[in-house]
């Protein structure tokens, strides 16, 4: 009898083991990693699937279909609680035009979300709210939301009249040093999650809910489109040289969770772009990367979607041949006109009337200056540093 209890409870410990291993192999098998298509592949799929929505309704019903997909690939098809924020403020700091204050807020209880806020020197009451994810810079001094180009960036788009929110990746910047890593578990849960929190945030904060933008650079502007899909409050897009019809993004928080492949179901970053028909997107794109088919592959597929809707004209493309990968002078260049017009900002205070960027009067300050964690707020007791220690 006691032998007989020894070989079931190796079974049952074996079948387990197996069956863990198959779910992770199954799970594996649905994550579209970095290039998973070749160039023509990729426009291959889209021509495929052109095909089948053909009207409105048609495109509608694929829509919702991506939309679900994205939530049910992360886990937030059942979302989480919204707990109180409880921002954490700091000081105050008056530059030329604009001004920054440091804030951490809780997205859930103890895992605490680090950035910084670009504000007008005038805020009137209700003003246009952008929301700036970063991607993965880390060399030292080129840090995530840190980098020179960023800063410059913030503040020109506060200095036009914007509430400008720039806040860390999971185990980026202060988020790092506290002890979180940004490749560890379902971060790509976690970041999109810190993503629609960061809309209740600048909510909270006044900014106006019918003009709220979001862009960012590469992981960042996976980031922006993803939450530009699932999250409705977003009235304008820019995400800057990432949407490719082959390219799904490398790293775990853009395509480390089945958001793009599942059973009977196939989709790619040109048709998650899509979903946010027919509201205003830029496509900022680079003859240096995997954008570098923009104006031939992903626009006119965007352009076809809104044309459905009744808007093609909401979608634009501003392509570089001669850059690289980044969110420098020429992207912003193109950036700031887009946020501009459709958000009612004054664009003579970040550009000349020839076009240049006026940045002079930007200051570019040191990383642990836009750390909200300091010896006057330290980081809470009860503070998470692992996904692991999450209770979603």
């Amino acid at each position: 009898m006691k032998s007989n209890r020894y070989l079931l409870a190796f079974i049952v410990l074996f079948l387990t083991s197996s069956m863990a291993v198959f779910a992770q192999s199954v799970d594996s098998d649905m994550l579209c990693v970095g290039d998973h298509w070749t160039e023509e592949e990729g426009a291959s799929f889209l021509q495929m699937e052109k095909g089948k929505y053909k009207t409105e309704k048609d495109w509608d019903k694929r829509a919702n279909a991506i939309r679900k997909q994205i939530l049910k690939g992360t886990g937030l098809n059942k979302m989480p609680k919204k707990t109180p924020l409880k921002p954490v403020m700091g000081e105050i700091r008056e530059y030329e035009g604009y001004v920054v204050q440091n804030v951490a807020f809780e997205s859930l209880p103890g895992v605490f979300v680090t950035g910084s806020l670009y504000m007008p020197t005038e805020n009137p009451g209700k003003i246009p709210g952008v929301l700036s994810p970063h991607g993965h810079w880390t060399k030292p001094g080129e840090v995530g939301r840190y980098r020179p180009d960023a800063q410059k960036r913030f503040a020109s788009m506060a200095r036009m009249g914007a509430i400008v929110w720039a806040y860390d990746a999971v185990g980026y910047g202060q988020m790092e040093e506290i002890g979180w890593g940004h490749r560890d578990g379902d971060v790509l849960k976690l970041q999109l999650w810190n993503s629609i929190r960061s809309v209740d945030f600048m909510l909270s904060l006044g900014a106006d809910p019918d003009k709220l933008a979001v862009t960012g650079a590469s992981g960042g502007g996976t980031q922006s489109f993803l939450l530009a899909a699932v999250d409705d409050r977003i009235d304008v897009a820019a995400p800057v040289v990432m949407v490719s019809a082959h390219f799904f993004g490398g790293c775990t928080c853009e395509s480390g969770m089945p958001i793009h492949k599942a059973k009977d179901y196939q989709t790619n970053n040109v048709e998650i772009a899509a979903v946010f028909a027919p509201k205003p997107l830029l496509l900022t794109s680079v003859g240096g990367d995997w954008t570098k088919n923009t104006p031939k592959v992903e626009f006119p597929h965007l352009q076809y979607v809104y044309g459905l809707k009744g808007h093609p004209e909401k979608v634009e493309n501003k392509h570089i041949p001669e850059d690289n990968h980044g969110y420098d002078e020429k992207k912003r260049q193109a950036v700031y006109p887009f946020l501009a017009k459709y958000l009612n900002l004054d664009l003579s205070k970040a550009m000349y009337e020839d076009g240049r960027l006026k940045e002079e009067a930007v200051v570019v300050e040191d990383q642990e200056a836009l750390y909200p964690f300091t010896e006057k707020n330290p980081f809470p007791n009860h503070g998470l540093t692992s996904i692991e220690k999450i209770k979603w």
